[in-house]
């Protein structure tokens, strides 16, 4: 990974806090968390063939509103994204991959980290999208929940296959389908979220830990357990572990897996629920084991020989970090390109190891073992089919779902 300037938090603190912000809960700023921690177009029936594969070509869907295209003579990109989700060199200054993407291609990203948190970002830029003004913004990065509620307003436009033929013959299989936006015809993946079970080797003391069940009803584990704070995350992988599928549970499954929960809750089981704090939790042992972020993980393994993690049979949650092109956007075709770019094997590489996330680039192996062997071989960062196989994202929710869900987490959890 790059390094960091000594006024900087670490990846881990990073990761945490960006992930932690993700979730749409109101409670919660970016800002005050981070002031506590001080290519070329497809060959001839390319079209045809991303349609017989799932991915539509342009035309199929609705798409959103497009402004007059000024790519060619504007050789710009205004791209947003969140704080420190790029990579970075030494000097704490540039971004190697951007800066490459300019000397190949002569466009220039005006690349700005002004997403602190979903709720926010939205606020800021519903006025413009909701009155069909362009938002000064060509590409912009929202998690999968909030990805959701653009496409469905109609406020993000539909993406020109003929632009992406690296995303199209590189995304993982497992980022391919949401339900939100099926063949990605307006997102494609920054990078990828996993919610695993980490542990204290030596707060577990010989104690077996496989699954969410462990956690929820071994009595040697009583206070010493911790969920997340975010709720598709801590109720999906209670779903998992109750044989359902997050992907398309009913309310009665939801309310089986909030009681669940809440028997843990009552007989002292789950010592609390947790944003990014449980990463301090777990290294002290407080915590002996605890559902967590894979972003995370990767970087506390490292500090660390205790701590280590598992992908219980029953499956793990995995969400994504999503580039949109904004409603009337003057560079869509500029903006393709850009979202092209890193799914090439190289640019994906360096990214996945200054990031550490999940990266929903296939190919990239090689590449990433040239920067960072261990990395490459991290199921954390690129994992295998196995475990590709055993991921499961949390279905789409209507807003008065939404809203009955959360308050009835926030019940469970006394937010």
């Amino acid at each position: 990974m790059g390094s960091h300037e000594p006024d900087r938090l670490s990846p881990a603190q990073l990761a945490a806090v960006r992930r932690s912000l993700r979730s749409g809960r109101a409670s919660l700023t970016r800002r005050s968390l981070l002031r506590a921690s001080a290519g070329g177009a497809l060959a001839a029936g390319g079209i045809t063939t991303l349609s017989a594969c799932g991915i539509p070509a342009a035309g199929t869907t609705r798409g959103g509103v497009a402004a007059e295209d000024h790519s060619a003579e504007e050789k710009t990109v205004n791209f947003s994204n969140w704080t420190e989700y790029m990579d970075v060199d030494d000097s704490g200054k540039r971004h190697p991959t951007l800066k490459a993407f300019t000397r190949r291609t002569g466009i220039r990203v005006a690349y700005t980290e002004d997403i602190n948190d979903n709720n926010e970002f939205f606020g800021k830029i519903k006025p413009q999208l909701a009155a069909g003004q362009d938002t000064g913004r060509d590409i912009v990065v929202l998690t999968d929940w909030l990805a959701a509620r653009l496409i469905r307003l109609g406020w993000v436009q539909k993406l020109d296959p003929s632009n992406l033929p690296h995303a199209f013959a590189n995304l993982s299989a497992q980022f391919r389908a949401p339900d939100w936006d099926p063949g990605r015809a307006y997102s494609y993946p920054w990078q990828g979220i996993s919610t695993v079970i980490a542990y204290n080797k030596k707060a577990l003391d010989g104690i077996e830990v496989t699954s969410v069940s462990d956690l929820l009803d071994n009595p040697k584990l009583k206070g010493r357990v911790g969920f997340l704070t975010e709720m598709r995350d801590t109720v999906g992988m209670t779903l998992l572990d109750m044989g359902k599928d997050p992907a398309a549970f009913t309310e009665d499954d939801y309310d089986a897996a909030i009681a669940r929960l809440q028997r843990a809750v009552d007989k002292g089981q789950i010592r609390r629920f947790t944003g990014n704090d449980y990463t301090s939790d777990l290294t002290s042992g407080d915590f002996a084991a605890c559902l967590a972020w894979a972003g995370d993980v990767v970087q506390l393994k490292a500090d660390s020989p205790d701590i280590d993690f598992l992908i219980p049979d029953s499956g793990y949650m995995t969400s994504s970090d999503n580039m949109l092109i904004p409603n009337k956007a003057r560079h869509k075709t500029n903006a393709e390109r850009l979202i092209d770019y890193y799914y090439e094997p190289e640019p994906a590489a360096e990214l996945a190891a200054y990031i550490n996330y999940v990266c929903p680039v296939d190919g990239v192996r090689e590449e990433l073992a040239k920067i960072d062997q261990d990395a490459a071989d991290n199921p954390l960062i690129l994992p295998d089919k196995a475990m590709q196989a055993k991921s499961r994202a949390f279905r789409s929710l209507s807003a008065k779902e939404e809203t009955a869900c959360e308050e009835k987490f926030a019940k469970l959890t006394g937010a």
